[in-house]
C-alpha cells in the first residue's frame, strides 16, 4: 500500500516511529497530486518546494529529539478562502489573485504548529459560497463519483482532494453547510464542530465580515474516517488570543461516548425555505438509523419542526446582511456563473421575506436565541438527531443555477445544512448509502455543545456499516464504483 493510501492516524504513527519519513509521504501525496489532480482539480494551488521543505524540517526535528506535535509530518490542505502568510487569499475570485495574507488564520497556524505539512491550496466556489465548486480563476471540481453531480461547496477542493488520497486531512469551513454537504458528496466526511472549539478567524480580504459570518462559520476538518477526524480536530484546538469567543480547552464539558437515545428527524416541519427531502434522502437516513439501533442507541423518529424554522431563518438573517455588504462586491468582481446564481439566490430570498426591516431583523436573532434554548432542552430527551446531511441527493451541475423554481427547491431542501450554524450545535457528515446515479448520499449527526465526542462515536457506527472505502480513483464518465473492493 502506498503512502497516500493510509489514514492520517497511520501515517502520524508511522512518522512518530520512524517507520517512514515525512519526505517520503509528502513525495507520496504529491505523486499522487500529479497522478489525479489535473482530473479533479481539487488543489488549485500546489506547494512543493515548500512542502518539501517543511518535510526535510519535520525530519530534522525528530532526529534531533525535539518535540513534535500530533501532526508531526503529515501532509495536508487548507482551503484558499484562508489565509496562509505569503499566499493569495482568492475566495475563488479572479480579482482577489493578488490579495497577500500578511498572517496565517489560527485555523490554519494551529495545524502548522502541531507539524503538518501543508502540500497545497484547495478549490472553493467565488466568496466560498455555492453548493458546489466552480470559478472563472480556477476552473470546476470534478465529483470523484460522478462527474455529472456535484462535488459539494463550498469546501468542495477539501472534500476531493480527501477522497482521491490527495492528503488524509483537509481544511475546510462551514457557514451553511460548507464542510458537511461536500464531505457526504464525495463519500468522506466532515465535522463542523461545537461554536467555541476551534479558534478562527473567517474575514474576507476585500470587508469586515458581517455578523452573520461571525456568528454562523466554523471552521473544521475533513477526512476519510472518523477517526481522523478526531485527530485534525484535536491539533486544531490549540488556544489563539486572536478568537475571543473560544474556550480554552480546559475548561470544556467533559464528553460522553455512552449509547444513548436518538431522535431521527427527516420532515422540517413547514413548507418553502422551511424545507423539504426527497425519498432517496430520507431512506439514507432511516437506513442510518437502523444500523444505530442495531448498535444498541435508543432510535425514535420524530417530529422536530425547529430545525424547518431554524433553516428559514438562517435565509432571513444572512442574506439580509450579504444583501447590505456583499450584493455591489459579487457585482464587481463576481463571475457570471455565480452572479445569476447569486441573483436567483435573491429572487427566492425577496419573494420568501420581502424587504426586511430593524425591526424584522431584530426579531429574527432574537428567535434565533430561542430555538437554541428550545433544542437544548429538547437534547435532555435526544442527546442525539440524527437527519439527512441534504434534502436531496448529489445534484446535477448547474441545476443550482437553472431557474427561480429550481434554485428555491434547493434552498429549501438543504434544511438540515442551513440549520445548524443558527442553532450553534456541533455537526458531522458522514455517506450512508448511494444515489441511483452512484454519487453518496449523506446522513447528519448533531450532537449537544461540547459533546463532540458522542457524534464521533454515533458516525462511527454509520461508518463502519456503510462501507464507503477511499481513496479512489477519479470517475471518468460516473460509472459506479464497486465500494468493497476500492481502496
Amino acid at each position: 500500500m502506498e503512502i497516500w493510501q493510509l489514514s492520517a492516524t497511520e501515517v502520524a504513527r508511522l512518522l512518530r516511529t520512524g517507520a517512514v519519513s515525512s519526505v517520503e509521504a509528502t513525495r507520496s501525496v504529491l505523486g499522487r497530486i500529479a497522478d489525479v489532480n489535473p482530473a479533479a482539480n481539487a488543489i488549485v494551488d500546489v506547494r512543493e518546494d515548500e512542502a518539501l521543505d517543511a518535510a526535510r524540517k519535520a525530519d530534522a526535528r525528530l532526529r534531533h529529539g525535539r518535540a513534535t506535535g500530533p501532526l508531526h509530518g503529515v501532509p495536508v490542505t487548507v482551503k484558499v478562502n484562508t489565509n496562509v502568510a505569503g499566499l493569495p487569499t482568492t475566495e475563488g475570485v479572479a480579482a482577489y489573485r493578488d490579495h497577500i495574507a500578511t498572517e496565517t488564520d489560527p485555523q490554519a497556524s494551529s495545524w502548522l504548529d502541531a507539524g503538518a505539512v501543508l502540500v497545497g491550496r484547495t478549490n472553493c466556489p467565488p466568496f466560498a459560497t455555492r453548493w458546489t465548486t466552480e470559478n472563472d480563476l480556477y476552473g470546476t471540481t470534478v465529483n470523484p463519483w460522478d462527474p455529472a453531480v456535484t462535488p459539494g461547496g463550498s469546501s468542495g477542493g477539501a472534500a476531493v482532494a480527501v477522497a482521491l488520497g490527495m492528503g488524509a486531512l483537509a481544511h475546510g469551513n462551514d457557514i451553511g453547510g460548507s464542510i458537511r454537504y461536500p464531505a457526504t458528496c464525495c463519500g468522506v466526511v466532515g465535522m463542523r464542530p461545537t461554536p467555541g472549539r476551534v479558534p478562527a478567524w473567517a474575514g474576507s480580504p476585500s470587508h469586515d465580515p458581517p455578523m452573520a459570518v461571525q456568528a454562523f462559520v466554523e471552521q473544521g476538518p475533513l477526512a476519510r474516517t472518523v477517526a481522523d477526524l478526531r485527530l485534525g480536530l484535536r491539533a486544531m484546538e490549540a488556544y489563539d488570543s486572536r478568537d475571543p469567543r473560544a474556550i480554552a480547552r480546559a475548561s470544556r464539558i467533559p464528553a460522553s461516548a455512552e449509547r444513548t437515545r436518538v431522535a431521527v428527524v427527516t420532515d422540517p416541519g413547514g413548507p418553502g425555505l422551511r424545507g423539504s427531502t426527497t425519498a432517496e434522502s430520507v431512506a439514507a437516513t432511516r437506513t442510518a438509523a437502523e444500523w444505530l439501533a442495531d448498535a444498541g442507541y435508543q432510535v425514535d423518529e420524530v417530529e422536530q419542526p425547529l430545525f424547518g424554522e431554524a433553516a428559514e431563518l438562517w435565509w432571513k438573517l444572512a442574506l439580509t446582511e450579504f444583501a447590505l455588504g456583499m450584493t455591489a462586491e459579487v457585482e464587481r468582481v463576481g463571475d457570471p456563473g455565480f452572479r445569476r446564481f447569486f441573483d436567483l439566490m435573491f429572487t427566492v430570498y425577496r419573494d420568501a421575506f420581502g424587504e426586511v426591516d430593524l425591526a424584522g431583523f431584530v426579531a429574527g436573532w432574537a428567535r434565533r436565541g430561542m430555538l437554541r434554548r428550545q433544542l437544548s432542552v429538547f437534547t435532555d430527551r435526544y442527546p442525539l438527531v440524527l437527519t439527512p446531511v441534504s434534502g436531496e441527493p448529489p445534484f446535477p451541475m448547474g441545476s443550482d443555477a437553472k431557474s427561480v423554481e429550481r434554485t428555491a427547491e434547493l434552498m429549501g431542501r438543504q434544511w438540515p445544512l442551513m440549520s445548524v450554524p443558527v442553532l450553534g450545535f456541533p455537526a458531522l457528515g458522514v455517506p450512508a448509502t448511494r444515489s441511483a446515479g452512484g454519487a453518496p448520499v449523506g446522513v447528519q449527526v448533531i450532537g449537544r455543545p461540547f459533546e463532540d465526542d458522542a457524534v464521533f462515536a454515533a458516525a462511527e457506527v454509520i461508518e463502519a456499516r456503510a462501507g464507503f472505502t477511499t481513496p479512489i480513483d477519479p470517475s471518468p464518465s460516473g460509472e459506479s464504483h464497486d465500494v468493497a473492493a476500492l481502496g
